[in-house]
């Protein structure tokens, strides 16, 4: 029997899934009923004994010759990777448009965005792209890019094999959404080009290390919608580099910092960022034996492809210092069974929803005064979330 209050959104082929945080386990007994359960309390007792495990993997860090190989020659190993599973891996992430229904049919939306003053003000973005603030952008102006001539343009970073792509241009039939598409993988991206939904007068596929301060196919303030799906948590969160800032004078930050502030760039006004990663203590890192780890809480796996698990704050501060606005972010903790083998697998991921707001902030101090410090947990927190929700 499900909980009073199920929410459930259509995935667009006619099923209906539930929302996160809508299937609590109330009696342990019940655990092998369904696959997933929400918002699973952790005890003290798995609490420390996951950091116990996290602490021992750091004893024993991978060789510096072994670092710099992993990082050096980080797109070879992600070619590897799809050049052996190519796009049997992972499958369609359905799942999106239960997490983020902005993605579905035509609930990508350009009436809400976020005013000049704190807070949310659901004021009106208008469907033309607004000039672009003076000052704010290094992107040139472009007016013959790719998809510039339609309405809507969503671009997704670390694309794979296009397990988002197809399934949000299989549910968006209207010719005016446009999708961008890239990845660290030339492999990955021949894949997203020979499949059959591939049609170049829907998407731009393009391999992009956006790590580099190599230009994008678009233009500055152009884009409505930018999903991040397990891709900063690849990125070595360590390295830092200098980076050009909006008035020509340099700073040094972390590689990811740097790589989201230049996404930022691509963002219209009111336009929306959508992440969703690996948590501290996901499953998937207390899985890792001596010897993976190569700093704290970032691995190599087998096959040499890197992971790295955040922190909610961790994340909340790096879309703030890019000068976006939080209008959602939780941690998922979620219980995942398999009824078969009868195992119960605890995964802990970070989601969140960030909108560039329609006036930059006048420093960095305002960024941070537009960060909801609330975060869903699983302990009984709240998060802030945006109207549709």
């Amino acid at each position: 029997m499900e909980p009073e209050g199920k929410v459930t959104i259509s995935d667009g082929g006619g099923m209906q899934r539930p929302r996160f945080g809508s299937r609590f386990l109330t009696d342990a007994s019940h655990v092998f009923q369904h696959n997933a359960w929400d918002h699973v309390e952790w005890t003290p007792a798995q609490e420390e004994d996951a950091r116990r495990k996290v602490e021992e993997q750091a004893e024993e860090k991978l060789s510096v010759e072994l670092q710099e190989l992993y990082d050096d020659e980080a797109s070879e190993f992600w070619n590897g990777f799809y050049k052996i599973h190519e796009n049997r891996f992972f499958k369609d992430r359905n799942w999106l448009f239960t997490e983020f229904p902005e993605l579905l049919g035509g609930g990508i939306s350009h009436n809400i965005g976020v005013s000049c003053e704190a807070g949310f003000d659901r004021t009106a973005v208008p469907k033309e792209p607004l000039e672009r603030l003076s000052g704010q952008n290094e992107f040139p102006e472009r007016s013959d890019f790719p998809g510039s001539h339609t309405t809507l343009r969503i671009m997704e970073v670390g694309c794979g094999v296009g397990n988002t792509v197809f399934p949000i241009l299989q549910t968006n039939s209207d010719r005016e959404v446009f999708i961008y598409c890239c990845d660290f993988s030339s492999a990955a991206v021949d894949l997203v080009k020979a499949h059959p939904d591939y049609d170049p007068k829907r998407c731009h596929a393009f391999v992009h290390d956006l790590c580099t301060d190599k230009s994008y196919p678009m233009a500055g303030g152009s884009l409505d919608i930018i999903i991040l799906i397990f891709v900063l948590s690849s990125i070595n969160p360590d390295k830092r580099m200098t980076v050009l800032g909006f008035f020509f004078w340099f700073f040094c930050c972390t590689r990811v910092l740097a790589a989201v502030k230049r996404l930022t760039q691509l963002l219209r006004p009111g336009g929306l960022l959508l992440f969703r990663d690996y948590g501290r203590y996901d499953m998937a890192q207390l899985r890792f034996k001596k010897g993976r780890c190569i700093a704290d809480n970032f691995y190599a796996r087998g096959d040499g492809t890197r992971v790295y698990f955040f922190l909610p704050e961790e994340a909340a501060n790096m879309f703030s210092q890019a000068g976006l606005v939080q209008e959602q972010h939780l941690v998922d903790r979620r219980l995942q069974v398999n009824r078969g083998r009868q195992v119960t697998m605890y995964r802990v991921w970070i989601q969140s929803k960030f909108r560039k707001p329609l006036c930059p902030p006048h420093s960095s101090d305002d960024h941070r005064l537009h960060v909801n410090s609330s975060i869903s947990n699983s302990h009984g927190g709240t998060c802030t979330e945006s109207a549709n929700r």
